[in-house]
């Protein structure tokens, strides 16, 4: 259970993955024609690597097995990936039960979740590319999970706890976060993977424990409001376990492994979900869903 098992690059040229099994992660070429081109694989500097996330030349991944961390790479012009001397940093604990990493919108912060501590890590990148950190931040809500930051540097969390739902932070440049909205809670169960979509108005997450997915409304000022008073946005059925927002933010795509299909739905102006034709077919245990 993790979000951003896989990624593409903002400018679409490169997809990386991890390999959670064999301790390791890849870089893809995009080719024409959305064909994927191995580049490279290298040892992730830890166990059980989990999620990663990119920003100007820069990956970080996170090791989930014990002891977790966060190990820094350098992606070259060709998609090779080099190790970054000394950048492995601890999270709060050895064994955190950690669920995602990912870069603040300025790419100045680094974000850990911890569903086992109910806390939220935050790293300050310094000019060579290492982490300063961790600083440690209490969650707003019970089990955080995913997120996704706008790009006015709301932080956006799902909260998987009793209840579901989620909460949103302003990330400050010097790592700290400020609470804006606290435990938005939904009424569904298993609040696990969050989205937003790029003008920053719109937040869902999927809710893997009642089959379908919750919409936020996100103001300017960082808060959230539930979009649907009972916290159904769309049903997907079987248990959505992932979720990706299209490059132009008009489609939302869950990962529903209970039915092994990949739903696909229609980002309305005002936030609303239209459910299209979904993938069907796919290979049973897909983890990790990524659009572009």
């Amino acid at each position: 259970g993790s979000q951003n098992a896989v990624i593409v690059s903002d400018d679409h040229r490169w997809l990386f993955a991890v390999n959670a099994g064999s301790n390791s992660i890849s870089s893809f070429r995009i080719r024409p024609g959305q064909r994927l081109e191995l580049v490279d694989t290298v040892a992730s500097g830890g166990s059980m690597p989990t999620s990663v996330a990119f920003r100007r030349g820069l990956l970080y991944v996170l090791n989930a097995g014990v002891p977790n961390n966060t190990t820094g790479f350098r992606v070259a012009g060709d998609g090779t990936l080099t190790p970054l001397p000394s950048s492995t940093r601890p999270l709060s604990a050895d064994s955190t039960s950690p669920a995602q990493v990912g870069f603040d919108d300025e790419g100045t912060t680094v974000i850990v979740t911890e569903r086992a501590t109910n806390l939220v890590d935050t790293y300050t990148v310094g000019r060579d590319g290492r982490l300063t950190g961790p600083f440690v931040h209490p969650s707003a809500g019970p089990t955080p999970f995913g997120f996704a930051v706008d790009k006015r540097n709301t932080l956006f969390v799902s909260e998987a706890g009793a209840g579901g739902g989620a909460s949103s932070y302003r990330v400050g440049a010097d790592g700290s976060l400020a609470r804006v909205s606290s435990m938005v809670m939904t009424g569904q169960r298993a609040a696990c993977w969050a989205v937003v979509t790029r003008n920053g108005r719109y937040g869902y997450v999927t809710n893997a424990g009642t089959g379908n997915i919750s919409g936020f409304r996100i103001g300017k000022d960082g808060s959230a409001s539930l979009l649907n008073a009972d916290g159904v946005t769309a049903v997907t059925g079987g248990n959505p376990t992932d979720a990706a927002v299209s490059d132009d933010s008009r489609f939302l795509y869950a990962l529903v492994n209970g039915t092994n299909s990949i739903a696909v739905l229609a980002i309305g102006a005002d936030g609303s979900l239209e459910p299209l034709s979904s993938l069907t077919g796919n290979p049973a245990g897909l983890a990790g869903l990524a659009a572009h």
